[in-house]
This record gives C-alpha cells, structure tokens and sequence, in this order.
C-alpha cells in the first residue's frame, strides 16, 4: 500500500476558485495514491511508503473520512514491514528505522489496532518498544535513527511520541534526553538538530513536543521563541521555516503547532495563513503543494490540513498539535 505521491498542480483551475477545501477531492487523492503502480514516481519514492501511509491516514481522519482506505489491508501492509528486532522499514525488504517505526506505532494507534496487533505479534508492542529504547545513548540522551548511529532531535522526539503511545515511556531516561534537548536551545529561542546547529521550525517542533511529552515546557523561553516562531508569517500568509526562505504548506504545521504547545497561536494572523494554505490545493484533482502552482503530494497534503485543523477550519476534525494525530486517538491512547 503506497501513499507517497502523485500528479496534480495547486491552484492551477482555468478560472478562479472560491477558497474552500475541497474534501471529496483531498479524499479521492488520497484513496488513488495506491494505484499509480505503473508510474516512475511511485517506485521513486519507496522508501517514504510507510511514512506516506500515515500522512494519508491522518488526513483522512482529520478531514472526518476514517473509513476511506481498507484497516486491513493498512494492518497487514504494516506487518510485511516489521522486523524481528520491532523496528518497521519503509516498506517490504527495507531496514528497520526510527521514524518509520513511529510511523506505524501512530497508525496503530489511529486505527485502535494494538490489541489486534498482540494477537498476531504476541508481544509485539514491547518488542517495538524495546527497538525504541536500544537506538538511546543513555550517557547523552541522544537516539539514533537506526544501528548506524545517526543522531538528531528528530529521532528523540519521534521515541517519545511512540513509547508515551504505548504506554512505554519508563523503556527509556527521559531525563537525560530533556538534557539534550534543552542542550540544543538557540539565542534566537529556537532549536536547532543538535547543540549549536541553526533554528529551524521542523526542529523547534520536535523539541518542544519532545519537552511536551516529557512534562519540561518549564525549560523553553516561550515568549522569544513566541517571538522568533510569528517571525515566520510572510506578507502573502505563508510561513517559512527560517529567515529568509520560502513559504511553505508544511510550515503551517511545523510553526502552528510550536504555538499552540505555548498556548501563542494568536501570534499568527490566521485568516492569512488559511487563504494562503487553500490557495495551495488542487481544485480538480486533490491534494495541497508546497506553495501555489507546484505539485501536490501527500506530506503537504496531511501538513496543510493539520495547519487548517490548528485554525480551528470548520468541519475538520480537531488535531493534537504534539502528536499530529487525530485529539480524539491521543485522548484514547494517553487518557487525558
């Protein structure tokens, strides 16, 4: 089951659209993405399979259609990629990684599939959780992205998000990964991959939801980084991720969601960013590019309808903007 890519350009009808999203459409995009088997871009773009599932997943959900693709075909599919140490590839064959391990742990959740998944993987969640907690540096904190070592906020964020899921936090130190994170805090308020490196708004998300999850929002200067995060709107509504770079759909995610973990959502001029991310559809075929009249694909896709469901667009589901996932399945899975 593919959910990576496909044809279409944003904003590129003959004659103007009235901003609105297009639901059916973005439905419809998403539900094809597993048909284009003939197509140079689906085979391209293997290694982003399981990735691409969850974004469609949470799209779909989101925009209220949970229903729209097959649970089981998605579990089974799920399965073909999990390995006997629990990590998951990217797709059949491939090597276990992080961040498509966190991948499939959200959709399991998503999809209220764990109980379902012990009983064909007896163990199974402990076993994925114990992948999890082996790729931490328990001197540093640090996790890796699989056995050869790579390190970045990315993958911490990513194991906390997956083990807090699961019930499983306790597998790792969660105090010495608050230390590296708070370790990576820039003068300018963001976070950059790792200590000293640049602010960028993927990296502030995924250290203040890692800071988040662990309950240590008490160590993040919110108002600069408040401050540093609305400097990211652009005179057209977009946002960049940071200075002096382009907009981008999936900044709508990556910016909006820091906010709203530091309660500043007000900070951005909402009717802005949502014209802006409207603009960015493709009225006849579906889906949300990067910026308007490029290619759609579905990482833009699931980012600019989160982005959308943040400024709180009429008829979305709401998202949680630490996990972006469905409130309702974080609500389930952690109880609060």
């Amino acid at each position: 089951m593919s959910l990576v890519s496909g044809p279409g350009r944003a904003g590129m009808a003959d004659t103007p659209v009235e901003l609105q999203l297009f639901v059916d459409k973005h439905v419809r995009y998403i539900q094809s993405l597993d048909t284009r088997k003939d197509e140079l871009e689906y085979w391209l773009t293997e290694h982003l399979r399981l990735n691409g599932l969850y974004w469609g997943i949470t799209a779909l959900h989101l925009l209220g259609q949970p229903d729209a693709l097959p649970r089981q075909g998605i579990i089974d599919f799920l399965l073909s990629c999990l390995h006997g140490n629990g990590g998951f590839g990217a797709a059949p064959g491939h090597d276990a990684h992080m961040l498509y391990t966190v991948s499939a742990v959200q959709i399991l959740a998503t999809l209220d599939a764990f109980d379902e998944f012990e009983e064909r993987i007896k163990g199974g969640r402990k076993r994925i959780g114990q992948y999890i907690a082996d790729l931490q540096d328990r001197e540093t904190g640090t996790f890796a992205g699989d056995e050869w070592g790579e390190r970045d906020t990315r993958f911490l964020y990513g194991a906390l998000n997956a083990l807090s899921l699961m019930g499983l936090l306790h597998l790792v130190d969660v105090e010495k990964a608050v230390e590296h994170v708070h370790s990576c805090a820039n003068f300018d308020g963001g976070y950059g991959t790792r200590p000293g490196s640049e602010s960028h708004a993927g990296q502030v998300f995924t250290c203040v939801g890692a800071l988040t999850i662990a309950g240590r929002l008490d160590l993040v200067d919110q108002a600069k980084l408040g401050a540093w995060l609305s400097e990211r709107q652009l005179k057209n509504g977009g946002l960049n991720g940071r200075p002096e770079k382009k907009e981008d759909v999936c900044y709508s995610w990556w910016v909006m969601s820091s906010l709203a973990m530091l309660n500043k959502l007000h900070w951005i001029d909402g009717e802005k960013l949502t014209a802006f991310i409207l603009q960015c559809q493709d009225p006849e075929g579906g889906g949300l590019a990067d910026r308007p009249g490029d290619m759609v694909d579905v990482f833009h896709t699931v980012f600019g309808i989160a982005g959308l469901s943040l400024l709180k667009y009429p008829g979305l589901q709401e998202v949680d903007p630490v996990y972006c996932m469905p409130r309702a399945v974080t609500k389930r899975c952690l109880g609060k």
